[in-house]
C-alpha cells in the first residue's frame, strides 16, 4: 500500500521522517515542472515545504530532489519554499493541504514521491487529473 494512514503519516513525523505528496503537473506545456509538497519535522515543530522543479526526468531518471528548480531566479527553491511552520503534525498536515491542496489520503513516506512521479510520466505526464484518476490539486493555492 503506497498511501499512509493517519495514523503513519503522524508516527513517520514523530521519528524524524518527512512525508511527502506528488501535486502534479506547473506551468505551460511548453515549460513543464511538476510540484509536490513536504511536511518535514524539525526539533520542536514541523514545516512545510512547497517543491516546483523543471519535468526533465523520464523512467530511469526519477529523483525530483536533482531536478533544477522551476524559478531560476529563486535561491528558497534548492530547498524548496516554506510554506510555514506548525506545532504538531495535524497541524501541519492542515497547513499543507490547505496551502496547497493536497489530499489527505496520498500522503507517502520520503521519496515515494518519486513512484508517484513515474506513474505520471509513465501515464502521459496527464494535465487534467492524476494517472490514477484523482484531479489534481488547483495549481493557483500554491506557488
Amino acid at each position: 500500500m503506497r498511501y499512509l494512514a493517519e495514523s503513519f503519516i503522524f508516527g513517520a513525523l514523530r521519528r524524524g521522517r518527512s512525508v511527502e505528496q506528488f501535486l502534479g503537473p506547473v506551468g505551460p506545456p511548453e515549460r513543464r515542472g511538476v510540484r509536490y509538497v513536504e511536511v518535514r519535522a524539525a526539533r520542536t515543530s514541523c514545516e512545510v515545504y512547497v517543491h516546483a522543479v523543471e519535468d526533465v526526468g523520464h523512467e530511469s531518471f526519477l529523483d525530483l530532489d536533482s531536478f533544477p528548480p522551476f524559478d531560476q531566479n529563486s535561491e528558497e527553491e534548492q530547498f524548496g519554499q516554506l510554506l510555514g511552520r506548525a506545532e504538531d503534525p495535524q497541524s501541519a498536515l492542515i497547513l499543507a493541504e490547505k496551502g496547497t491542496g493536497a489530499v489527505r489520503g496520498r500522503w507517502v513516506n520520503q521519496g515515494v514521491v518519486q513512484d508517484e512521479y513515474r506513474d505520471f510520466v509513465r501515464s502521459g505526464r496527464p494535465s487534467g487529473i492524476s494517472p490514477d484518476g484523482y484531479p489534481w490539486p488547483d495549481r493557483r493555492i500554491a506557488p
